[in-house]
């Protein structure tokens, strides 16, 4: 079942990565350039499972029809940049450094690396079981990082980026500022470290969480039923959360895949309704610029903010 995807990534690895590295005089990192090139595979083998079950719900039943989508056209980009490009870097080479640089530091100083199984030794031998308590602990991290990012002014002066869309798909999902990524990327690999996930399990983790992600951002009238909706977080439940009217600290819904923490901590709103979507206090540029002009945008909105605290303070 993996052979093609072996092939692929020899392939990439032997005509692109290797000779990269080569003339970058980095063949140091020529022992873990297959698993980046595995990974790259899978993000984009991710980009066309997602494709071909999102473009279909979004053509069937749409909530907008838009005559002008060409502000969706950046959000593709941003999606192949994000699965194909540095999500497969950052979720295995780096991962794959840390844990290494952790675990030695760990070993020399006589303790042993922390992992789930030696937490429940009920764990072992059951790796299913375990994956799947990793998903759930990994969504629960991620909803405080998500609640937190629109708590804090400058750190929403970023992720706004991702809200100003007006015209929200399933490639919005991948909208992101870098400075948000990072953010993002280091809150979510503490955690992992932090429980000892498997170098090879992560970046899958990471993949399986981002496909359900981006279902919940489809243009689509979707919703899982009344039970479904608070077992996994669908577009509808999801849409709310990019509504006009709750931007800021005023949003609900944070959850990336389980709604089981808005519900526990109270910002679930089970609205029926499909609303519009964007940030109404987001610069223009947020919503129909380019890449580039996005990034520095929203660069430029976090300086804002950030002095303006200062000179409060």
């Amino acid at each position: 079942m993996t052979a093609p995807f072996d092939f692929a990534a020899g392939w990439l690895q032997e005509h692109a990565l290797l000779p990269l590295l080569y003339a970058l005089g980095m063949m140091q990192w020529e022992d873990i350039a297959f698993g980046w090139a595995l990974f790259a595979v899978y993000g984009a083998a991710q980009v066309a499972v997602t494709t071909a079950l999102c473009v279909p719900l979004e053509r069937w039943r749409p909530v907008e029809r838009w005559p002008d989508a060409r502000a969706v056209t950046v959000d593709i980009l941003y999606t192949f940049i994000s699965r194909v490009g540095v999500l497969p870097l950052v979720t295995f080479v780096l991962f794959y450094q840390a844990q290494v640089m952790l675990n030695g530091f760990l070993a020399d100083h006589g303790w042993v690396p922390p992992t789930l199984e030696r937490l429940f030794p009920g764990l072992l031998g059951r790796p299913v079981l375990t994956f799947c308590l990793y998903v759930v602990i990994l969504d629960f991290s991620d909803y405080w990082r998500h609640r937190l990012s629109h708590r804090f002014g400058w750190w929403y002066s970023l992720h706004a980026l991702h809200h100003a869309q007006r015209q929200m798909t399933f490639w919005s999902d991948d909208r992101n500022h870098l400075l948000d990524e990072v953010l993002s990327f280091a809150w979510f690999m503490a955690v992992a470290l932090a429980i000892g996930i498997p170098p090879m399990q992560f970046p899958l983790l990471v993949l399986l969480l981002r496909l359900l992600e981006s279902l919940s951002h489809a243009n689509a009238r979707l919703s899982f039923g009344w039970l479904g909706e608070r077992l996994l977080v669908s577009p509808r439940f999801h849409r709310a959360h990019h509504g006009t009217t709750a931007a800021g600290r005023r949003s609900v819904n944070y959850g990336a895949i389980l709604p089981w923490w808005d519900i526990l901590f109270r910002t679930a709103g089970f609205s029926r309704d499909f609303v519009s979507t964007g940030d109404l206090s987001a610069e223009e540029v947020l919503a129909t610029g380019g890449y580039a002009a996005q990034q520095w945008a929203g660069l430029r909105r976090m300086l804002r903010r950030r002095g303006a605290s200062l000179g409060d303070a």
